[in-house]
């Protein structure tokens, strides 16, 4: 029997979350949880925002933070002793429902054993059905009693498999204003108000900047060869980014001119510039919803490239998600963002782009109508938070009540 006591309406609930961003998902939907449960048990893994709320995580979260198929076949081995053992832990404790959040790669199977092993599971975050091949959309009804989506696209690719999907709204959307603060975010960082501003966002995790960092750094410094007082900030999203952009950026000036790197504040950063200039993954969609002009670019390792080309695995031509959620909600025309993709993925390329946003004012206010339209779509008919909204699709499954 599932661990939950129905007198007292306090269930084991457990989460896995395997990067940053599924942590920040996790600590809201526990907040959220909690108000329904106020003496729930969260197990699972989970990190350092999760933790603050409560969770007790089994494993460091940390183990989980791979990306690509080069990166996970090198660590395959310690992965899949670590989903045994996870999975024997959870089928021993029985709790009333498993949440798999994001991390599709590791969490998907373990979902599909414990859903065939009686438990109830959800993965929250569909993995991006509409990028990759729809039939992946088979497998995730095969692992999860429930889908949890962030875009408004997502559920009618679900139904056309008799998957029960459900539109929550991506959090992100609930943090940023529909109209954005680029004055108080200057203000904050202590940056000039009538200076032309570069926001850099080169990635996240130690392997992108490797492939990514000095291509980034590289097309910045040209773009600001070719405007005059520009100002160049980069947020780092954490200690060991951060010394691996000092150490990147080294060889350049070190003068109140100079690129000013920050500890975190990535979201202030992004309000106070005019233009960024980022690498794609989540980071595209909070610079959207700054309401902030972007160029885009990307590399994975060249192994992964040539396996998702071999296998045809993308059927989009578009990465960006700004471009993607434009084209799902009917706007036409042009790309909103520009983005370079692997070998187009130059420090010339990127600087060309990056300038020409610059001097385009019109083509600049164009972009932040439609991001401000954009915004409006993932907020559309919904009430309250997106962890309230994630919080109550599971609670149906725990109590009972969604009518299966």
């Amino acid at each position: 029997m599932q661990n939950i006591d129905v007198s007292t309406n306090t269930p084991l609930i457990a989460l896995i979350a395997g990067e940053d961003s599924g942590d920040q998902l996790g600590a809201d939907l526990i907040i959220a949880l909690r108000q329904r449960y106020p003496h729930v048990r969260f197990v699972g893994i989970g990190g350092a925002r999760m933790q603050a709320q409560g969770f007790e995580s089994w494993y460091d979260i940390h183990e989980l933070s791979l990306f690509g198929f080069s990166e996970v076949i090198s660590h395959l081995p310690r992965l899949l002793r670590l989903r045994r053992a996870l999975i024997a832990k959870l089928l021993k404790v029985q709790p009333a429902i498993v949440v798999g959040i994001d991390a599709p790669d590791f969490n998907l199977g373990v979902e599909q054993r414990l859903k065939q092993a009686g438990l109830k599971t959800v993965h929250y975050v569909s993995p991006s059905v509409w990028a990759w091949r729809e039939k992946r959309a088979e497998k995730i009804g095969r692992s999860a009693n429930r889908v949890l989506c962030l875009f408004p696209m997502e559920p009618a690719i679900y139904a056309k498999h008799g998957i029960d999907a459900r539109f929550v709204g991506h959090p992100l959307a609930d943090r940023f204003a529909l109209v954005s603060d680029r004055v108080g975010a200057r203000e904050f960082l202590q940056l000039p108000q009538q200076v032309p501003i570069l926001a850099l966002l080169p990635g996240s995790r130690p392997s992108e900047l490797a492939r990514m960092g000095q291509i980034f750094i590289d097309a910045a410094t040209r773009v600001a060869a070719a405007l005059p007082g520009l100002r160049i900030v980069i947020p780092a999203a954490n200690p060991q980014v951060h010394a691996r952009l000092k150490a990147l950026l080294a060889k350049l000036p070190r003068d109140e001119t100079g690129p000013l790197l920050l500890d975190g504040h990535a979201h202030e950063a992004m309000l106070a510039a005019d233009v960024v200039l980022l690498a794609s993954g989540t980071a595209t969609l909070e610079a959207m919803l700054a309401k902030r002009p972007m160029v885009v670019g990307y590399r994975v390792a060249p192994l992964s490239y040539r396996i998702a080309r071999a296998l045809k695995m993308l059927k989009t031509d578009v990465y960006a998600l700004p471009n993607i959620l434009a084209r799902a909600s009917g706007i036409q025309g042009e790309l909103l963002v520009p983005e370079f993709m692997q070998d187009e993925c130059t420090a010339g390329n990127l600087a060309a782009a990056t300038l020409t946003l610059f001097q385009d004012s019109e083509r600049r206010g164009y972009i932040v109508s439609a991001f401000e339209q954009l915004h409006q779509a993932l907020r559309s008919g919904l009430e309250g938070h997106a962890g309230e909204r994630a919080a109550a699709a599971i609670a149906e499954l725990v109590d009972g009540t969604d009518g299966d």
